[in-house]
Order: structure tokens, then sequence, then C-alpha cells
């Protein structure tokens, strides 16, 4: 240490002190006030009765889980010791090599974060030989935790999948970056603060459980900067039909004249479709139209009580089948191109064979973005789906007839909790910070809830038992095969995808009876989809059926650069590109509700 640094004013320890007790006394009591504001409002909705408390059931699952593991290991005394020793041998690995350190001597860390792990970036969490020390032992910690799982022989891949999962959950909360006391950026930014850091924050965690109904909701951006309909889903159009299920929106032509085919797109009812829509430079919609595209777009309603015996048959006859005929009065044409996004594409692929069966041939192209119709290689939703699980579940959803829309976003960021939880809870709660503005953030956190009915059908007949991949699936009466599906398909998957992995896509592939177009794009289940052309961002491959294994298939592949979007075009016109005079919106038979994008996309959860 130079004697500069030896200094009063620049010692790195001074970083740590605080220059103004009194402020930060007086902060640090504001802040333990809205703490309680924020405990206030927890507690309240569960003394009155507004929401049940359900942790008890939630760790006795993970209790259960892990204490399965915990037998594996328990049960053969060698076999425990060894263990032990594994994660012994790191910290006296560790211990031996900060004593070096201490001494003066330069030593290679014991345990070094991943490249793309983004907790430990503050140069003290390498320069201070605590904050290392204390990294070191978590990431040691931590990976041994995940060794004893993978390394647990015997268990069922379900329980294996669980544990799995719930070691990372467990290990990602515990990360000392978390806490404050334990994260030098944190700290310096409370004493340089004298702790009005904490006193945003707390008032920030106050608000959010209280917008959360009792439960913490984090807010990932800036809601007050987005409005739908107003610098969101601003592709010009209007709804034309509308039932209990949904809205029937038509977009504007762009060009003088536009493809025969009229174009159907299904979105997920788990989000809302305009994340097809962001903004004009994100929009998949505007550019479809701008292609000469004849777009419209099924907006599924934010269900509530009144929906609650809403099942697959119902969104199948009064979303997509009565869009078909919306579709067929305005434009008079029978035959149209589909599209169907996650859970939206799984009800398309319902509806084709439901179509094959009872000879409705109007649909003459699908494509799937990110679908699955063989759930075996299901991505890791499937932590949250078996037999107990799917009980305790459609208990919930008896008492209101659906599930609240922040239950399904609390899985959906568990299972990026690095990524999409614990940096906003830093971020907001401890530093006080406002999150930045992203739409795509903002659209995340804009959930829905789900049809009790419907939830259930799709957990079961889906990723419980995966009847539709089985041939054993009913709907409506009639059996579905999707082998009787002959059309053409481009089957969109994305490579880092963890809620539709692209094995579990390619698979699916393989169930249709008629030429299917695999393609993968690079990124993940969003962003992969949403690439617009003029960003020039990430890759896809093409290349020959989707036959073999996915390994083989793109040792085979063709890479381009950019987006899938133009490649999806020239096939779209591959398949008819006769085009007419541009249609206007309602045909002349249908008159216009309102401007898109409706209401029903407006309503909250």
């Amino acid at each position: 240490m130079t004697d500069t640094e030896k200094t009063a004013g620049e010692h790195p320890l001074m970083r740590y002190v605080v220059e103004n007790p009194e402020a930060f006394a007086h902060n640090l009591a504001a802040a333990m006030e809205n703490l309680g504001k924020a405990a206030a409002a927890y507690v309240e909705p569960r003394e009155t009765g507004e929401v049940k408390a359900t942790l008890a059931e939630e760790l006795t699952e993970v209790t259960k889980t892990l204490a399965k593991v915990g037998e594996y290991w328990i049960s053969d005394p060698q076999r425990l010791v060894e263990a032990q020793t594994r994660l012994m041998t790191g910290l006296i690995g560790l211990w031996g090599a900060s004593l070096q350190r201490m001494l003066g001597n330069e030593v290679a860390p014991a345990a070094t974060p991943e490249p793309s792990d983004k907790r430990f970036q503050d140069e003290d969490w390498r320069k201070n030989q605590f904050f290392d020390f204390l990294k070191q032992v978590y990431l040691i910690s931590s990976r041994w935790a995940q060794t004893m799982v993978t390394d647990a022989d015997g268990l069922d891949p379900h329980t294996r999948q669980k544990a799995d999962f719930y070691v990372r959950q467990i290990a990602a909360a515990l990360s000392p970056s978390n806490f404050l006391l334990t994260n030098p950026e944190l700290l310096k930014e409370t004493v340089s603060s004298n702790g009005a850091n904490l006193v945003r924050g707390m008032k920030m965690l106050a608000e959010d459980i209280k917008a959360g109904g009792g439960d913490l909701k984090i807010r990932q951006t800036d809601a007050t900067k987005f409005k739908v309909g107003v610098n969101l889903a601003l592709t010009p159009g209007k709804v034309i039909w509308q039932n209990d299920v949904c809205q029937i929106l038509q977009y504007e032509p762009a060009t003088p004249d536009v493809l025969r085919r009229p174009l159907l797109i299904v979105p997920p009812w788990i989000n809302k479709f305009y994340i097809l829509d962001l903004t004009p430079e994100k929009s998949f919609i505007k550019w479809a139209v701008d292609q000469g595209q004849t777009v419209f777009v099924i907006s599924w309603v934010n269900p509530n009580e009144r929906q609650a015996g809403k099942s697959f048959e119902h969104y199948m006859k009064e979303g997509i089948l009565e869009a078909l005929d919306v579709i067929e009065k305005v434009t008079k044409v029978r035959e149209v191109n589909a599209i169907g996004y996650c859970v939206g594409g799984t009800l398309l692929a319902v509806t084709l064979a439901y179509c094959a069966a009872v000879g409705d041939d109007r649909i003459k192209s699908a494509t799937f973005f990110t679908t699955q119709v063989d759930f075996e290689n299901a991505g890791e939703l499937k932590v949250f789906v078996d037999e107990e699980q799917i009980r305790i579940l459609e208990d919930r959803m008896s008492e209101r007839g659906y599930l609240e829309g922040k239950k399904m976003a609390g899985a959906f960021n568990s299972l990026r909790a690095n990524d999409l939880i614990w940096p906003y809870f830093v971020n907001n709660y401890l530093r006080g910070k406002e999150p930045f503005p992203f739409d795509l953030l903002f659209w995340n956190s804009d959930s829905t809830r789900m049809p009790a009915a419907n939830h259930s059908f799709y957990l079961r007949g889906c990723y419980l038992e995966n009847r539709l991949a089985k041939g054993t699936m009913e709907v409506a009466g009639v059996k579905l095969d999707l082998s009787k599906v002959t059309i053409p398909i481009y089957n969109l998957a994305t490579r880092e995808d963890h809620i539709a992995p692209p094995k579990s896509v390619f698979v699916g592939s393989g169930l249709f009876g008629g030429p299917v177009k695999y393609v993968l794009a690079g990124s993940g289940h969003i962003a992969g989809v949403v690439n617009h052309p003029s960003r020039g961002k990430y890759q896809y491959w093409t290349g020959g059926p989707a036959t073999g294994t996915l390994e083989k298939w793109m040792a085979a592949a063709e890479e381009h650069p950019g987006s899938w979007w133009p490649d999806w075009q020239a096939w779209i016109e591959a398949q008819d590109d006769r085009r007419v005079k541009a249609r206007k919106i309602g045909g002349g038979r249908l008159n216009p509700i309102e401007d898109a994008p409706g209401a029903y996309v407006r309503i909250r959860d």
C-alpha cells in the first residue's frame, strides 16, 4: 500500500465509515419507519383474509424434495463423509490462500464467478480481502450444494429437476450481493448518502407490497413511462369483433396491394399480444403489414370469475375458429396463414388437429413461435408441475375461478432469478433507485390471469400427461392426431429458450404429418422472436428436415446473420404469392368497435 493510500482520506476502509452520524441516524429511523409500513402492507391483507398464507405449502414442497437428496447422502456414512470432505477441502484451501494473501503473497483465487455473472463487478469484491473471502465462500458452498443434487443417484428425473431448481433459488437468494452488510457497493453507497438510499428503498418496498395486494410485486421498470396505445402497441388498426374470450383486431394496410391470404396471429394468453407490437422500431405486426400482409390478431381477455369455466375448447372455438369466420367475412377469402406464439401455438396446433379431424381446411399454413406440442423435453416450468402441485393450484383457483397473474409472473421470473428478481431487489430496495424505463420489462410486468378450467387442462393435458403428443387428447369430443395435420409448417425455436427449449420444439416437429421447416434463432424466448431486421442482431440457422437429433441437425445447418423475419416472409410467399388490392378494415361488412389495441389488452391484473 502506498503512502498516499495510507492517508486518512484515501485509506480504503474510510470508504465504509459514516461521516455524518446524526444524518445517518435520522435516515436509519426513517428507513425503519418505512419498513414498518411495508410490514403492515404485507400483514393487513392476511389478517383480513384477502390473501391466504401459502408459504407453508410452498416450503413443504421444497423441504420434501431436498429431503430426498439428503436421504441419498445420509444413507451411506462413507458417502456423507466424502461429500463433507469435498466442501471442507474447498473452504480450507480458501482459508490457506487468504492467509498467504494477508502475508502479501500473490495467490490465485480458489473460486471465481462465471464471466456472465454480474453480481460481483465492484472492484472491492476482488481488492478487499474481506469481501473477496465472502464471495469465494459463497461460490464454493453454492457450487458444492449443486453437486450434491447432480451426484445424488436414484432420484427420478422430476425430483432431480425440482431439487436442482430449488438449490439454485436458495443459492441466488443467499448471495452476499443481496445484503447490505456483505455488499461493498451497497455499503459505500449507504455511507456516502448517510442512509438516504435505505429511506427511498424501504418506501419503494412498502409501495410495491401494497401494489401487489400483500405480495411483493418487484418493479422492473419505471411503469409511468409507458402506456399501451400511447407509446406501445401503436400500429394503426381497429377492433372489429369481440366476445367473452377475445377481441379480434385488423390492421390498416400499408401497401397498395397485399397478399391474397390474410394472416391470423394467435398470441399466448399467459402474456399480452403487444409483445409483437412494442414500438414501431421493434414491432413484428407493423413489419408484417409493411410486407403486404393483411394482419388479424387475437387479443385475449384478462379473465375474471366470468371466464372460470372457459377451457381449451372455448379458446379454440370462440378464439381461433371464430376469428377464421370473421376473417372470411371481411376478406371473402377462406384460405388463411396462421401464427401461434408459445401457448398460443399449442392452441393453434390443437386447432389444426381438430380441423383435420372435422374437415375444416381454412388454415393453409402454420407458423409456430417457440411452441411446444411434445412436452417430454419441456423447459424448467415442469418444476411446478406434478400431481400434488397441480392439486394445490386447482384448489386455489377454485376459490376465485382463476389464477392470479402475479402468481404466474412470479413463476416465470423465478426461472431467471439472478436476472429478473435479485438485481431489482438490490437496485430498488437497498440502493433506493428507480429502475430504468424498458418497454420489454413493462410488458413482462403486465401480467394476466388464467381461467381455472383452461389452466388446469393445459397443465394436466400437456405438461403432466403429454396427451397431445401421445394422441390421446380430446377437445370438443374429438380425439386429436397431429399426424393428420399435413399443411406446411414453419417451426421457430430459439437457442437459449428456457420455456420452450429448442430440443423440445425440434422433437415436436416430427409429430406433424406434412412438411415442417425447423428454424433455430439466436437468443431466447422473447428476444429471439422479437428481432427486427433493422437491428442487425443475433442470427438464425436453417437446415434439412427435423429428423434425428438436434445436435446432428445443428452440425449440418447453415448459419445466417441477423433476423429470421425475411426468411419467414419468403417462406410465406412461397406458399402463395398472389396479391390483391389492399383491404379496408372491416371490409364494408363489419363496423369497427374501437381503435387498436382495444380495451381487453388494457385491463391490468
